[in-house]
């Protein structure tokens, strides 16, 4: 599998169909990143259930493939189920109940819960936004709202060989498994990972010098060429009309 291929799970290269395909990739990513400030902020039962709800309909409205999304899903709730286990046994407050002896407090169960909703509508609003046009396009939008042309290239060679040097490691993991290396606490264990991260970096840096001379051959002088932006159509204004509509109703009710 390629690390295109690998980068399918974050970005959906050349799928960019469906409602929101005519949307500027900039005018979406400003509005990802003005829903996701705003989100950031919302702390009340309304405004939050308002904002998932949003981000469901956008999501749905967008079009996104069932499985992929789910998966991304999948992902993030791993990482909340702990929050969930842990931040109320964690947070000083009013115990409403006991676990195993220990106070289950009532603000840290709110805490949780409103990092649970806030996350997954964040995760729902930026995959519906920005999976879907490529890393090539999500890059360009970066450059057209202002973000410096070094950082959106940086972010586009991220993205595309992080996969790579993921399919990497996994085949060393591979080899290791093959010559009968089973991971345990022990030094041995412990002397093996290092040696497999060491060559990691090995390999690493020689595939980036690889790149650089691939990149040279073809003509590379060390810049950038510049993305084309097109100019907004009435979509795009329409889009761009309709979104601080959204985001003044989601602060109105954490707010008002």
């Amino acid at each position: 599998m390629s690390g295109k291929a690998s980068a399918a799970a974050i970005f959906a290269e050349n799928r960019d169909v469906g409602p929101l395909a005519s949307i500027d990739p900039r005018v979406r990513l400003a509005a990802a990143i003005t829903f996701l400030a705003l989100l950031a902020l919302l702390h009340s039962a309304a405004a939050l259930v308002a904002a998932a709800f949003a981000a469901l309909a956008v999501a749905v409205f967008a079009r996104l493939p069932l499985k992929p999304t789910l998966r991304r899903l999948t992902a993030v709730e791993g990482f909340l189920l702990f929050l969930l286990l842990t931040l109320p046994l964690t947070m000083p407050g009013h115990a409403v109940f006991s676990l195993f002896g220990l106070p289950v407090s009532e603000e840290g169960l709110r805490r949780a819960i409103v990092i649970i909703v806030r996350v997954n509508a964040g995760v729902l609003m930026a995959a519906a936004l920005l999976s879907t046009m490529g890393t090539m396009r999500l890059a360009g939008a970066m450059s057209g709202i202002g973000i410096p042309l070094r950082i959106a290239h940086l972010f586009q060679l991220t993205v595309r060989y992080v996969a790579v040097f993921h399919e990497e490691y996994a085949r060393l993991r591979r080899a290791m498994r093959a010559r009968g290396f089973r991971a345990g606490s022990n030094r041995h264990s412990w002397r093996s990972l290092g040696h497999l991260l060491g060559m990691l970096v090995l390999r690493s840096a020689e595939r980036s010098e690889r790149v650089a001379w691939a990149m040279r051959a073809r003509g590379f002088s060390g810049r950038f060429p510049a993305f084309v932006q097109r100019r907004l159509e009435r979509a795009d204004h329409l889009f761009i009309l309709f979104w601080p509509v959204l985001l003044i109703a989601l602060a109105w009710l954490e707010f008002s």
